[in-house]
């Protein structure tokens, strides 16, 4: 509906343009300054945000098994190869010199550079097509414990895309958690509120039963007083008069 709005708006400032020699320069331009606020309110509608990077801000990874760092991107522009460029860099905290150990080429692609620390433990496993700049870390070493920051150039966007994803390293995995006990605790607690709420329906059954009969035995003493004083009633008007 907005669209076919301003669809319609443009098409009304055309008019005096087409109408022929009638139109004054004056007409022209302030026709031509609303067909373009038009289509800059257009382009802010149309839902198209500036380029963002989806990455997980933790990893945990197990020392000397592969671990693999994700990195995609959104963008309001198809990636022309041309025009794209894209790094990743290593930094021991957010204090310390960035080290770039992976950047883009037109010609080539995806390339590891050489880098003392990584060697070639770094692989590209990421998709260009899909906007997938994933990368794999083997042999993972307590000394690759840091941030990796994924930066992705993607014009005509004019915001330089940034991810950083810090990278944890343990010695050993966690020890699995015993369900059984758990489920034993589940089971414990589960019976005792079952109890308690059975307990409580009898309690409640009991008490209203009670209310019953002693609602019973007022409403029978009270009638052998209604019969009682009934009696002793018509025996008056029976009695002779002295």
């Amino acid at each position: 509906m907005i669209f076919f709005n301003l669809f319609f708006f443009l098409e009304r400032t055309r008019k005096p343009e087409e109408a022929g020699n009638m139109s004054s320069p004056a007409q022209e331009r302030s026709c031509g300054v609303q067909r373009l606020s038009a289509v800059l309110l257009l382009l802010s509608l149309s839902g198209c945000s500036s380029m963002d990077v989806l990455v997980a801000n933790y990893i945990n990874a197990l020392n000397g098994t592969t671990v693999k760092i994700p990195c995609t991107f959104t963008s309001c522009y198809k990636m022309v190869i041309a025009k794209f460029s894209m790094n990743w860099t290593y930094q021991e905290s957010l204090n310390d010199t960035e080290e770039m150990f992976m950047t883009y080429y037109k010609k080539k692609g995806m390339v590891p550079l050489r880098s003392d620390r990584f060697g070639e433990r770094v692989m590209f496993a990421g998709n260009l097509d899909k906007n997938d700049l994933s990368i794999t870390l083997s042999d993972v070493q307590v000394e690759d414990v840091g941030i990796y920051n994924c930066y992705v150039r993607n014009p005509p966007d004019r915001i330089q895309g940034h991810g950083v994803i810090q990278l944890n390293v343990v010695t050993e995995l966690p020890p699995p958690r015993d369900s059984t006990i758990a489920v034993a605790i589940g089971a414990s607690v589960g019976g005792a509120l079952a109890l308690l709420i059975l307990s409580m329906v009898v309690v409640k059954c009991l008490r209203r039963h009670q209310k019953q009969e002693l609602i019973s035995e007022e409403k029978m003493e009270e009638e052998g007083k209604l019969e009682a004083e009934g009696v002793a009633e018509e025996g008056t008007k029976r009695a002779p008069p002295s």
